[in-house]
Parts: structure tokens; C-alpha cells; sequence
């Protein structure tokens, strides 16, 4: 079709009789376009759907569509995804009441991708969770796009009521700990303060927490595993999306087959994690850089 024949986004939500806003939405709902940097950018979809970059003196840079252009499934705005439909992050922040930069630092968080450049890569877990590698056909920036079934992942959920300041979470009351759990608990309450502030549950814990926190090094002290499951990492280390297992000596036979098991989730979601034993503590300075590398974090 002749570029004559196509005309701007705005045109054409006139000729259909509906606003600019409900317009762009259907098409971001499809997958379309995508908003990166407060701009709508055209996908390689919405490419072979007769979209076309132009440029103009006066607008600038804009996308133009066939004029008959039909959006399979659309009669009107899409309020609903579906489950196959791809979310970028600010499809996504409108439905949590977040912005799009804090769903992606969220999503950075839990591991699911990483910083790369100006933009987003997925890591090994993201891409099994279904997200999308795309990249910006002008300037190279990759991004990540989401199924919107992801919406109802229980690790999802729970790190934005906790980024919103659910009490409830705040609290530990969406907690859902195994039985087993709970008596390890019970047996080893979190009463060692560490220098920056955190409530472990030994001198050993401590220590290890006083390094990072000394080293400069962001973590986190019984982090949720990402998963359905219930299980909870000692240590967690977003900048390396790593994760440090404790396991200290005198552990019963119930504690050893709880860390056991945690130990197989890790290999099963493929996650980066460490383990450290009693005797390692005593060498913190020689072991922890060396664990740390493997992991691309450098100490200095």
C-alpha cells in the first residue's frame, strides 16, 4: 500500500469516531506500539500491519496506519486482557497504581530482568515466567514485554503490596509458612541486630550481614523466593540477583531435610545462589569476594 494511503493515529481514531487515547490503547492492547521514553514506538506487529514511521518538520517523529485498518477483536477500548496479551510496564503500572519506572525497578528486583544499557534484558527466570525480549527497531534499546497472566503471579503480587506498604505484608499477616518452618522460627527468633539494623537469627547470620553491609553491598535478609512455593533465601543480593544460603552446624534431621529441599528450588528455578557453612564465617574476607565474583559482583 502507497504511504499515501495511510494516515496518523489521530486521524484515524476520527474516522472511526472515537478519541486519540482509546485509539492508541487498542493498540498498545495488540501489541501495536509500545511506549518507551514518554513516545509511542511502533513494533515489528505493528509493522506488519501496514504501520510506518514518518517525520515531519512540524511533528516530528509519528506513526501512520492504512486508513481500512481492522484490529482483530476490537470493537472498542480493551478493559480487559487476556491471558495471551503482552503488557509493557506502563500497561502494567496502570493496573497497580504504580509507575512504569517502579515496575521495572520491581521486576529488577525479583530477577526476572536486568539493567542493560539505557534499557532491560530478561534473565532465565523472566523468560520462563513468558516475558518478551524486544528491542527498539531505531535505537537498539531493548525492553521486555509481559503475558498478562503474569498480573496474578503470587511473587508479583506480593512484592507490590509490599512496595505500596501493604500492613499486611509489612506485618508478615500474607505469610503462608509451612509447619516446619514455622517451628525453625520458633526455635531461632531474630534476635542479633546486625550494624545495619536487620534481626537475624545467629552471631553466624550476623556476621555475614555486618560484611555485606560493609562492603557496600544492597541485601536482603529472608527474602521470598520468587515462587509459588513458600521458601525464603538468608541472603539476597539484588545487584547480582544472587542469592547466600546459611547452613550452620547442629542443624536436626527436620532443619537438614527444610534446607535440602530449599537447596532443590534453587536448582529448579535455576537461580545464582552460594552456600556458606560455619567454617566459613571464620574467613569472610578471603571467601566472600571470591563467592561474590562468581556471581559478577565485584568488592573492592
Amino acid at each position: 500500500m502507497d504511504n499515501l494511503d495511510k494516515i496518523s493515529t489521530t486521524a484515524l481514531s476520527k474516522l472511526r469516531s472515537m478519541s486519540s487515547k482509546e485509539l492508541f490503547m487498542q493498540l498498545e492492547n495488540s501489541g501495536w506500539i509500545v511506549r518507551l521514553d514518554n513516545m509511542w514506538e511502533l513494533t515489528q506487529s505493528g509493522r506488519e500491519q501496514g504501520g510506518e514511521v514518518k517525520h515531519s518538520d512540524k511533528f516530528g517523529m509519528y506513526i501512520v496506519w492504512p486508513a481500512q485498518m481492522k484490529i482483530e477483536g476490537v470493537d472498542s477500548v480493551v478493559v480487559a486482557y487476556n491471558q495471551s496479551t503482552l503488557l509493557s510496564a506502563s500497561n502494567i503500572a496502570e493496573l497497580v497504581a504504580l509507575t512504569a519506572r517502579q515496575v521495572n525497578m520491581l521486576l529488577s528486583e525479583l530477577g526476572w530482568m536486568s539493567r542493560h544499557r539505557k534499557g532491560w534484558t530478561l534473565t532465565p527466570q523472566g523468560e520462563a515466567l513468558g516475558g518478551v525480549q524486544k528491542e527498539n527497531y531505531k535505537t537498539g534499546i531493548p525492553y521486555v514485554l509481559w503475558p498478562a497472566g503474569f498480573m496474578h503471579n503470587r511473587a508479583f503480587e506480593r512484592s507490590v503490596k509490599a512496595f505500596k506498604g501493604d500492613l499486611g505484608q509489612a506485618l508478615g499477616l500474607n505469610d503462608v509458612a509451612d509447619q516446619n518452618t514455622l517451628i525453625f522460627r520458633q526455635k531461632h527468633p531474630a534476635n542479633f541486630r546486625t550494624a545495619d539494623g536487620h534481626y537475624v537469627r545467629s552471631k553466624a547470620e550476623m556476621l555475614i550481614d555486618n560484611w555485606l553491609y560493609m562492603a557496600g553491598i544492597a541485601h536482603a535478609y529472608e527474602r521470598a523466593l520468587p515462587i509459588d512455593e513458600d521458601h525464603y533465601s538468608t541472603f539476597y543480593l539484588p545487584v547480582g540477583n544472587a542469592y547466600i544460603e546459611y547452613w550452620g552446624s547442629g542443624n536436626t534431621a527436620e532443619n537438614e531435610e527444610r534446607m535440602q529441599e530449599k537447596l532443590n528450588m534453587y536448582e529448579k528455578y535455576n537461580f545464582n545462589f552460594s552456600k556458606l557453612d560455619e567454617s566459613d564465617v571464620l574467613s569472610l574476607d578471603s571467601i566472600m569476594p571470591r563467592l561474590l565474583h562468581k556471581h559478577g559482583i565485584e568488592v573492592y
